[in-house]
């Protein structure tokens, strides 16, 4: 196994705070979610020890219904405007087109120069969505649902599990798919292959690893499982990786649920915030494979291409398609709050839009946080619901068992740049939750 890389980081641990939700927002439904998740962020060297990344691939090159654009121009996908009547999952508000907020004295207005189909700016510790824009619109998610199959797989295997890759495992990656460079007939272990789905948004990696766990199919209808327990009900799975597919959806809601659910996990956080790394070459002539350098294609988190690295981010995923477009899901601390963030297809021409309009709502929501009345709330899972008044149910038991380890100082080492308050302790029936386990930063 070869380990990743790690950069400065310029922020401190952040204290847990403990914070519950208020579910007015969440009309028929069982009493929501409090996260605290307290996330310390990245910021890049000038100099970084890894050359800057090569133009990223388009996770794929499908044709698609499009319009076409001036001469010479790519074409752009072409959408029906949103539906008059989304879900209201988390909000009668949530559930109307167009430009959800509640300014309250002394709030910032929205910034203007945000273009995406679909955004959302969420804070990560109470589920309060701060503002929203067609939430629940169902759009092709690209590489960003790439979060919800590490939320459903990660947890199977052991990171330095070694695996050799067949030509089997490769089969069946659509044309132009983004690759890390996975080889058949090289072995690589479990984290290897994280680091390239992470890092290098790596199809290859995805297919692997889904290959492992039963097959393609088998993983998608285990995504597809996982993402109804969290109640991510835009969402339909149709390939493991985001590459285009007729049917498959979600929205900036659920990715941000994705997201959420992923960042309680350790290894999702480390791989997430994770900006160079070292990953498996091919074998030489001599027979001994030589590391490669990678780079995380989340340029919030790396800067490159025109933009610095945002002060505070910790990852998410960031996506791209022919069908898509752009897409970003991203968590970024600041002054101890932290806030979640999610944008769509943007239709700015802008270079790296994606990326400067999740910035500019991230700025928002900080500037914001306090002074908005918030228009919805992210939903908890069912699981939690139904295990929260059961002691002898298996994921009350797993709560109880972390919230002993976290009192027996039982925490590992973080990646760089962020430290989240992890594990989930059932406090009282319907669900109502809070961080409790904090892992700390790695020390340099």
């Amino acid at each position: 196994m070869i380990g990743s890389a790690r950069t400065a980081c310029t922020f401190s641990n952040v204290s847990a705070v403990k914070k519950s939700a208020s579910h007015q927002y969440a009309p028929k439904r069982p009493a929501g979610l409090a996260l605290s998740v307290a996330v310390a962020a990245a910021a890049l060297l000038p100099g970084l020890s890894a050359p800057p990344a090569a133009a990223v691939p388009r996770d794929d090159k499908p044709a698609a219904s499009s319009t076409p654009g001036a001469p010479g121009a790519p074409a752009k996908p072409r959408y029906d405007p949103p539906p008059a009547d989304m879900s209201k999952l988390g909000g009668d508000q949530l559930g109307q087109p167009g430009t959800q907020v509640r300014l309250g004295a002394g709030a910032p207005v929205l910034p203007k120069d945000v273009t995406g189909r679909s955004w959302i700016v969420a804070d990560a510790e109470s589920g309060q969505v701060l503002a929203a824009h067609n939430a629940h619109w169902r759009l092709p998610p690209a590489s960003t649902l790439k979060m919800l199959f590490a939320d459903t797989v990660l947890p199977k295997f052991p990171r330095d599990q070694q695996h050799v890759v067949t030509p089997a495992d490769l089969a069946g990656m659509g044309p132009g798919s983004s690759l890390v460079g996975v080889k058949p007939n090289l072995s690589y272990s479990v984290h290897d292959l994280w680091l390239g789905v992470f890092l290098r948004s790596g199809n290859d990696a995805v297919h692997v690893l889904s290959s492992m766990n039963g097959g393609v199919p088998q993983t998608v209808k285990d995504m597809q499982d996982h993402a109804d327990d969290l109640q991510a009900l835009d969402t339909h799975v149709v390939s493991p990786d985001g590459y285009d597919a007729p049917g498959q959806v979600s929205s900036a809601y659920d990715l941000t649920l994705f997201a959420r659910s992923g960042l309680q996990k350790k290894d999702f956080r480390e791989y997430c915030s994770t900006a160079t790394a070292k990953f498996p070459g091919p074998e030489g002539k001599d027979k001994k494979r030589q590391s490669i350098d990678i780079q995380n294609t989340n340029r919030l988190l790396t800067g490159d291409f025109g933009l610095s690295p945002y002060k505070g981010i910790a990852g998410v995923k960031n996506g791209n398609t022919t069908n898509a477009g752009s897409t970003f899901t991203g968590v970024a601390e600041r002054d101890g709050r932290v806030l979640l963030v999610t944008v769509m297809n943007p239709e700015s021409a802008e270079s790296q839009a994606v990326y400067k309009e999740a910035a500019r709502l991230l700025d928002w929501g900080f500037a914001a946080s306090g002074k908005v009345t918030p228009v919805g709330e992210l939903v908890p899972p069912k699981s939690a619901q139904a295990g929260a008044g059961d002691s002898s149910s298996p994921t009350a038991r797993s709560r109880t068992e972390q919230a002993s380890a976290a009192n027996r100082g039982e925490s590992g080492g973080m990646g760089i740049a962020l430290a989240v308050t992890g594990g989930v302790l059932v406090l009282v029936a319907g669900a109502v939750f809070l961080i409790n386990r904090r892992w700390p930063l790695r020390k340099r």
